[in-house]
């Protein structure tokens, strides 16, 4: 290991959170300093040239796959990297927040592998990102437990899922933690103490440094990440091609780019993943000042949508003409059988019946569209899933050398959203109303998804809840008092459930959010400086 070059002055400026000097140790800092080194500055890049994109999509321009990266497309010689130890059988994918009981749960629940949701599944106070990075540390090193209120004691199996880390995006900032004065880029922080302390040992219990990459919007934005992962082997070490990689198209610039995106992360890439929710989110982001991207309630918009579809069996057919390892969306039911639900509508058995069928269908759906493994969101659904797969997978590990040749997706196709468009309905705009605003409170609170409704709902479907809302107003599909007693009902409500809820500040949240002239791009961005930045009293 060699990372002895001068690096920034560290500051960390959080309240001392417990075991912290374990995860902020000086050599961590020195090497986390060097990717901060590195790459702060083109991640400031990427951030502005989204704002361009987005600003020439909205004066008129059009989305379509690139003429300068043809050839890329057109090339049928090359490859993404072979399966990486661990990730050859993908088939079950749980994703959950590197909280202490949920990561043994996770890492016991019968899924191939786990993703440690750092960016949509956890609320970024700074107890909880040191927390989720010790209980990594201690997942690897198979020394973490949990006790549950009745006395039983939790431990790690046997044979456990496959772990794959999900930092923050490159939107995102971690203001505990400075270089000279700066705040770190979130997306640095969660990799590299994650792989400072634990890709070497992942690496000799026969795995490697996996990761889930999240919101990258073009070909540009993967590039960075390469260049990340190859500077953080040659620092420590480790040759370069272990680390591996998985890009979530949850973007709808992405989804134009996604073999340019295998092709940058080629010798890192471990194939794409969808993202239903955050892509909707993207969608209205991107063409929601459009009469004819008016989306409906979001649980109108399914996957058998035309244009969803097209966004999917494009996914497939890519990854498999790259040899890249092809993942289904995430089913966020939330079953009958958690007590710890507290959602009347998880615990009622009929509901649950059907919440399970509806799961195995659009797992069904994805196994025949040719998709390697699946994502679940709590652990009774992996065995639904698991059935699935096996039923079309049998012994095989995946299904990457069927190619979907028969698939030719357009850009009109991609984009054919007033298909579905229609306004919403009463129930709809208030369940997305209620959806934004339990959220927040739980968010503010370091929780980093609640369950409505039978769901659990994460950062994800909060910025589609906040952002439908926005849509539905500007273009007058919904009347704004409407919102406004639709609002103040629901934190009368909250406020009677949780009475310690920040009802001033989940109001304001939502006000600023969903209510205002433009639509700010994260609800995360602005609310983390105001509600989550925790520092010690004192000069600094």
């Amino acid at each position: 290991m060699s990372i002895s070059a001068p690096t920034r002055r560290a500051q960390v400026l959080g309240i001392p959170a417990d075991r912290q000097d374990e995860i902020l140790t000086p050599e961590a800092l020195e090497f986390l300093g060097r990717l901060v080194d590195a790459f702060a500055g083109r991640r400031l890049e990427i951030l502005k040239e989204r704002t361009r994109v987005g600003a020439r999509l909205v004066s008129g321009s059009p989305l379509d796959f690139s003429v300068a990266t043809s050839r890329v497309r057109a090339d049928d010689s090359w490859r993404v990297a072979p399966p990486a130890p661990g990730l050859t059988d993908r088939r079950v994918e749980i994703t959950g927040p590197p909280e202490r009981a949920a990561t043994v749960s996770a890492l016991n629940s019968g899924a191939r592998v786990w993703v440690a949701d750092f960016e949509d599944a956890t609320s970024p106070t700074w107890d909880n990102i040191i927390g989720g990075q010790l209980n990594l540390l201690d997942a690897v090193e198979r020394r973490i437990d949990f006790t549950t209120p009745e006395g039983e004691r939790h431990r790690l199996g046997e044979r456990l899922a496959t772990i794959v880390v999900r930092p923050r995006g490159w939107h995102l900032t971690e203001a505990h933690l400075e270089f000279d004065g700066r705040p770190a880029p979130a997306s640095l922080v969660d990799f590299g103490l994650y792989f400072f302390h634990c890709a070497q040992r992942q690496i000799d219990a026969g795995h490697g440094p996996y990761f889930s990459l999240p919101k990258l919007e073009n070909r540009d934005e993967a590039r960075l990440w390469n260049d990340v992962f190859v500077l953080a082997q040659d620092l420590l070490g480790i040759p370069r091609g272990t680390v591996r990689a998985t890009v979530l198209i949850e973007t709808v610039t992405a989804a134009f780019q996604m073999e340019e995106i295998l092709y940058e992360l080629r010798e890192h890439s471990s194939g794409l993943s969808a993202g239903r929710w955050n892509y909707l989110f993207s969608l209205i982001k991107t063409f929601g000042h459009r009469t004819d991207f008016l989306l409906p309630d979001r649980a109108k918009v399914t996957m058998t949508a035309p244009f969803m579809r097209a966004y999917t069996e494009l996914l497939v057919r890519t990854c498999h003409k790259r040899g890249a390892h092809a993942i289904g969306g995430v089913a966020a039911h939330v079953p009958a059988e958690d007590p710890g639900a507290q959602d009347p509508c998880a615990q009622d058995p009929d509901a649950h019946r059907a919440a399970v069928a509806t799961v195995r269908l659009d797992k069904e759906r994805e196994a025949e569209d040719g998709f390697d493994g699946s994502r679940v969101a709590h652990p009774a659904l992996v065995p639904v899933c698991r059935e699935v797969f096996d039923e079309v997978l049998e012994s095989r590990p995946h299904q990457i050398d069927r190619g979907r040749e028969d698939v030719g997706v357009t850009a009109a196709q991609l984009l054919s959203a007033r298909r579905v468009s229609a306004p919403p309905t009463p129930e709809g705009v208030r369940l997305a109303t209620a959806v934004a605003l339990r959220h927040f409170a739980a968010w503010l609170r370091g929780q980093g998804s609640v369950a409505l409704d039978g769901l659990l709902e994460d950062g994800a479907t909060a910025e589609i809840a906040r952002a439908q809302i926005w849509q539905w107003l500007r273009h007058r599909a919904v009347d704004r008092l409407t919102v406004l007693d639709l609002m103040e009902d629901e934190l009368a409500a909250l406020g009677a459930e949780y009475p310690w809820a920040p009802l001033d500040d989940v109001r304001e949240l939502f006000e600023r959010t969903a209510l205002s002239r433009e639509l700010p791009a994260f609800f995360t961005t602005d609310a983390y400086g105001r509600h989550l930045v925790r520092r010690p009293e004192g000069p600094r």
